[in-house]
């Protein structure tokens, strides 16, 4: 047997102490002293910094949201019936993400990104923070560029542009909604052109039966291809409801910053700022005016601040926000809606009279406003359109005048006239969004004189009749003012004389379903005596 020397173990030794090294893993915890109603509130956690996600056992995640001297308040984002009091909480060092990706096109999810919609898991390696600072001035462009949302009364006289903030503002039951499905819908045609836009519609606070009508609406019209619902419904805890926003901006940057085009939909606001209200009130911050926090129009700026048209050095990327407010009977002097209405960058404001009229969309032109206006318009629809948003508002003001019933003079009469039509031209079906050379050629036959002999109840005849017969005898018309997006002297006299040359035949068409009409009636045989009893 061989004999171990004693300076062979000594080496050995030496060399394994040398190599020898202590690992030291810190790791900050907390324990929770309080759990209710959503809300924990932690001891420890010295080093938290605000937004962090924090863990809790069983697989429940949390929000650090108030950072106080002697505790944490944290939002819940997970079962809080499985967090209790002496619970152990670990910091995880990162601020709260959320998966991005084209893997999240075409999906239902919720504010954290897990599935809704039965598709399997969201597979994506990426990630965001929901929360960051608004890109300066100095990356940003004028926005130039528009979004068409295939509404007339809106491209015509309200026009969107991409990287712009849209406030839509009305009470309940008003269409808010409908017009972001109908530009959700309206965005398939960007998707046959080299800059297409994505779409993602938030839902914050909303039955989930109303979510899912949508979600129906838009695969219907083969629009969820490129759109993304994030759902924070009714029944869901009050922080997902929270985060729902700054997750679905989160997930537009993704695209943004590859120098695409977004459209994010907020589904509304106001129950955004009305969760807010409850976490704040629950972690024990003081209430200010209608008992929201101090910093309630800080939540919607550094959201809304996000929408941006990148400089071309950044790529040239956009999000354009269309956020909703819901207003109480009108009042958009309340809080929240003069906030977010300061914030944007204008507003389309649905009154529930003209709605109840069956003026639809229900926009009050006196009060709407685009900031950015003409710039964000096709040149055809500026020339077309260019005092129609002017003469809709006076025409309103005389209605209003002549109700009285006093004697007017002819010039008045012809406003009247042309007004009235102009407001039944205007008026538009559900889901149903119009390409913008078709709106261009139906507000050219409203402006230039073409519907003021017609009787108001033909000019929707009229309007649907005109587009298919230019699409079928001057198909090359709507090409060109699509191609050119303007409108020359010479493309404007084949206009005049496509329109002279329908109205001659839409005449003749009236003409003869008149003689048919009274025909009919003549052929009507009297009953006989005794018949009907």
């Amino acid at each position: 047997m061989e004999q171990i020397r004693p300076e062979e173990i000594t080496d050995i030794l030496e060399k394994e102490i040398a190599s020898y090294e202590q690992e030291l893993k810190m790791e900050d915890r907390g324990v929770v002293l309080q759990v209710g109603d959503g809300i924990a509130r932690v001891f420890g956690l010295e080093n938290c910094i605000y937004n962090e996600m924090l863990e809790f056992p069983n697989d429940v995640m949390g929000m650090a949201l108030n950072l106080e001297e002697e505790s944490v308040g944290v939002v819940l984002l997970g079962d809080t019936t499985l967090v209790k009091e002496g619970d152990p909480v670990k910091r995880t060092g990162r601020v709260l993400e959320v998966p991005v990706g084209e893997a999240i096109v075409g999906r239902v999810i919720s504010p954290l990104g897990e599935p809704l919609d039965e598709k399997g898991p969201v597979i994506t390696k990426e990630t965001r923070p929901i929360e960051k600072k608004a890109d300066g001035v100095v990356f940003r462009q004028p926005v130039k560029e528009p979004i068409q949302t295939g509404i007339k009364a809106i491209d015509s006289m309200i026009p969107i542009g991409r990287g712009q903030r849209e406030l839509i503002i009305g009470d309940r039951s008003t269409g808010k909604t409908a017009i972001l499905v109908d530009t959700i819908i309206n965005q398939k045609e960007t998707h046959e052109t080299d800059s297409p836009v994505f779409c993602i519609y938030v839902a914050i606070g909303q039955k989930e039966s109303t979510v899912a009508r949508i979600y129906d609406v838009l695969k219907r019209h083969g629009a969820m291809e490129y759109t993304t619902i994030i759902v924070a419904a009714a029944s869901d805890p009050t922080p997902l409801q929270y985060i729902a926003p700054y997750a679905g901006c989160a997930m537009a940057e993704h695209f943004l910053y590859q120098g695409k085009h977004t459209l994010v939909c907020y589904d509304d606001l106001s129950k955004h700022a009305a969760a807010y209200r409850t976490l704040s009130l629950l972690l024990r911050r003081p209430p200010g005016r209608e008992a929201f926090p101090g910093d309630v129009f800080y939540l919607h700026s550094r959201l809304l601040e996000r929408a941006i048209k990148l400089s071309d050095e950044k790529g040239g990327g956009s999000i354009t926000a269309l956020p909703i407010i819901e207003t109480q009977a009108g009042d958009v002097s309340a809080y929240i809606p003069t906030n977010v209405i300061s914030i944007t960058d204008g507003q389309i404001y649905l009154e529930p009279d003209l709605f109840y009229q069956g003026i639809r969309p229900a926009i009050n032109v006196g009060i709407s406003v685009s900031r950015v206006g003409g710039s964000a318009q096709t040149k055809a629809m500026k020339k077309v359109a260019g005092m129609l948003r002017l003469d809709l508002a006076q025409y309103r003001e005389l209605a209003a005048f002549a109700s009285f019933g006093s004697e007017l003079d002819k010039a008045t009469q012809a406003q009247l006239t042309r007004g009235e039509r102009m407001v039944e031209l205007l008026k538009q079906g559900l889901y149903k969004p119009i390409p913008v050379e078709e709106q261009v050629l139906a507000i050219f036959a409203g402006t230039r004189g073409f519907l003021d002999a017609l009787p108001v109840d033909k000019v929707k005849a009229y309007e649907e009749k005109l587009i298919a017969y230019v699409k079928e005898k001057y198909p090359d018309l709507l090409r060109e003012v699509r191609k050119k997006g303007t409108i020359d002297d010479d493309l404007e006299a084949r206009l005049n004389n496509a329109l002279e040359e329908f109205s001659k035949h839409f005449a003749a068409l009236q003409e003869e379903e008149r003689g048919q009409s009274a025909a009919a009636t003549d052929n009507v045989e009297e009953p006989m005596e005794g018949e009907n009893n």
